[in-house]
C-alpha cells in the first residue's frame, strides 16, 4: 500500500474528501515525525510504539579490504509491533 492509496482509503472509511484526508495523513506522519525528532516515544495502542534508539560504536570490517574499522554511534527509528496488530496478522 503506498502513501496515496492510505489516503483514498481514510477517505473512504471516514467519509471526506481526498484532499481532507491528505492533510490528515499528512498531519499525523509530521506529528510522528515531530516526537520522534524531539526524542519522544509514540505509542499507538493495539498498533504499535515508535521510537529513536542509539547504536553504540563498534568495529566493524571493511567489505572491500577486511580492514578493521570504527562505526560511529548511530540513532534509528525503532518500531514495536502492539498485540492487537500482532494477533490480527496471524
Amino acid at each position: 500500500m503506498t502513501k496515496s492509496d492510505l489516503i483514498s482509503e481514510v477517505a473512504a472509511k471516514v467519509g471526506m474528501t481526498k484532499k481532507d484526508a491528505d492533510a490528515a495523513v499528512n498531519a499525523v506522519i509530521d506529528t510522528i515525525t515531530d516526537a520522534l525528532t524531539s526524542g519522544d516515544k509514540v505509542q499507538l495502542v493495539g498498533f504499535g510504539t515508535f521510537e529513536v534508539k542509539t547504536r553504540s560504536e563498534h568495529t566493524g570490517r571493511n567489505p572491500f579490504t577486511g580492514e578493521a574499522m570504527t562505526i560511529a554511534e548511530s540513532k534509528h527509528v525503532s518500531f514495536s509491533v502492539g498485540k492487537a496488530l500482532k494477533e490480527s496478522v496471524k
